[in-house]
C-alpha cells in the first residue's frame, strides 16, 4: 500500500470518477485541492477512505501571483502525510508546483486545455509546461494529440500512458425512445465558454430553425456566453425553439442524451471529450467539429459526422443533412454504442491509472 496525493485543480466530476478509482485500489488516498468554484462543480461528495486534506490555498480561486508562498505551503503538506507518489493536473498548476517543490515521484495528468491551449498561451507558460512534464516521472492523457504535444514539451515518449477517460457503460446506456417524426431534436451540453464554440451551435441552429420547422434545441450548462446565446435566439425570433436547461445532475444526463435525435459539439479544442462518449454509450448519433480528439471516436456516415471547425454554415448544412437521414439515425446509434463498449468502458480503462502508479512506484524501490 502506497500513500498517494490525488492533486487537482478543483473538484469535478472528473476528479470524482478518479478518486472512486483511487478508494477501491490498496492505497491510502489523499486529496487536495488547489482552488474552488472556478468551474463546474460535482455535487457528490468525496468517495469513502478518501481524505481530504484541508489548507487555505485550496479555498479561493488560484492566482499566478500567489505561487511563491502555495509551493512553501504544498512543501509543508508533503512533510505531514509524506506521501509514496503525487498525482498532479492540470500541467502548468498542480503538476508545476509538486514539480517546483523538487518531489518525486510525481506522476502529471494532462487534462487536455493544458497542452491543447495552455501551453502556448506565452512564453511564460510554455517554460512552465516543459518544466513541469520534464521533471514528472510518468504523464497520464487520454488521447493521441495529447501524447504528440508532450512529447513536443519534451516528456519522453516512453514515460507517457495513454487511456481514453471513458464512460460508466451501465449509467449512460440505450433507452427506449419513441418514434417521432414531428420534431427534431438537437442536444449540446457544453460549458457556454469560447473554448467550446456554443455560439458556432446557436449560428447553425437559427439556419436550420429557417428550413426545418421541426426542428428544437436544448442547451445544457452555463456560462460566460449566456448572453450572446440569448441575444442570437431572440435576434432571429427563435427563442421558442430553443430550451435553455442549465445545470443538471449526472444522474439525469442519460435521459436528456436519449430524448435527443443528434448530440452536437462544436468545442474548438478537445483530448478525449467525456460528453461525445456519453452521447455515444447512450445510443445518441453525433456531429462534432473535426479536431483530433474526436477524429479518433467518429466515424463519419457510421456513427455520426464531422464539419469544419468554426463553420456554422457547415454545421447547420449537416443538421440538415440528418434531418434528411433520420431513417438512418438508429442504426448509427447502435454503432456509436458500439464504439463506446469496444473503447469507452471507464472500469476497464481506468486500471491503466493503477499500472502507471506500480511502474513508479516500482521504479523508485529499486
Amino acid at each position: 500500500m502506497a500513500r498517494i496525493i490525488y492533486f487537482s485543480r478543483d473538484y469535478t466530476s472528473h476528479d470524482w470518477r478518479f478518486l472512486s478509482v483511487l478508494a477501491n485500489s490498496e492505497h491510502q488516498v489523499y486529496y487536495l485541492r488547489l482552488e474552488r468554484g472556478r468551474y463546474r462543480l460535482e455535487d457528490r461528495p468525496l468517495p469513502a477512505d478518501v481524505e481530504s486534506i484541508y489548507w487555505e490555498a485550496g479555498e479561493k480561486p488560484f492566482s499566478p501571483a500567489d505561487l511563491p508562498r502555495l509551493i512553501s505551503e504544498l512543501g509543508r503538506v508533503i512533510e505531514l502525510v509524506e506521501p509514496n507518489l503525487i498525482h498532479a493536473g492540470p500541467i502548468q498548476t498542480s503538476a508545476l508546483m509538486v514539480a517546483l517543490c523538487g518531489f518525486h515521484p510525481l506522476v502529471s495528468m494532462s487534462w487536455g486545455y493544458d497542452l491543447l491551449q495552455d501551453a502556448e498561451k506565452d512564453p511564460l507558460s510554455r517554460w512552465a509546461t516543459g518544466y513541469a512534464l520534464r521533471k514528472s516521472d510518468m504523464m497520464v492523457g487520454d488521447c493521441d494529440i495529447i501524447r504528440q504535444r508532450a512529447v513536443l514539451f519534451g516528456m519522453p515518449d516512453e514515460r507517457i500512458v495513454t487511456f481514453p477517460w471513458g464512460v460508466d457503460l451501465e449509467h449512460f446506456q440505450p433507452g427506449e425512445k419513441e418514434d417521432n417524426n414531428t420534431t427534431f431534436t438537437l442536444l449540446s451540453t457544453r460549458s457556454w465558454e469560447p473554448i467550446y464554440g456554443v455560439d458556432v451551435v446557436a449560428k447553425a441552429f437559427v439556419q436550420v430553425a429557417r428550413e426545418c420547422p421541426e426542428a428544437y434545441l436544448v442547451l445544457l450548462g452555463t456560462g460566460s456566453l449566456e448572453g450572446q446565446l440569448r441575444q442570437i435566439f431572440n435576434d432571429s425570433g427563435i427563442s421558442d425553439r430553443v430550451n435553455f436547461m442549465g445545470q443538471v445532475s449526472h444522474s439525469n444526463l442519460p435521459s436528456y442524451y436519449r430524448s435527443a435525435d443528434l448530440y452536437l459539439s462544436a468545442s474548438h479544442t478537445d483530448g478525449t471529450s467525456i460528453s461525445l462518449l456519453e452521447a455515444m454509450a447512450c445510443g445518441c448519433p453525433v456531429l462534432v467539429s473535426d479536431i483530433p480528439g474526436n477524429r479518433e471516436w467518429v466515424l463519419p456516415g457510421k456513427n455520426g459526422w464531422l464539419f469544419p471547425d468554426g463553420d456554422a454554415h457547415a454545421l447547420a448544412g449537416t443538421i440538415l443533412e440528418s434531418i434528411n437521414q433520420r431513417q438512418r439515425l438508429k442504426e448509427m446509434g447502435i454503432a456509436a454504442r458500439k464504439t463506446a463498449e469496444q473503447r469507452a468502458n471507464w472500469k476497464v480503462n481506468s486500471q491503466a491509472l493503477l499500472v502507471a502508479y506500480r511502474q513508479v512506484l516500482n521504479h523508485y524501490k529499486t
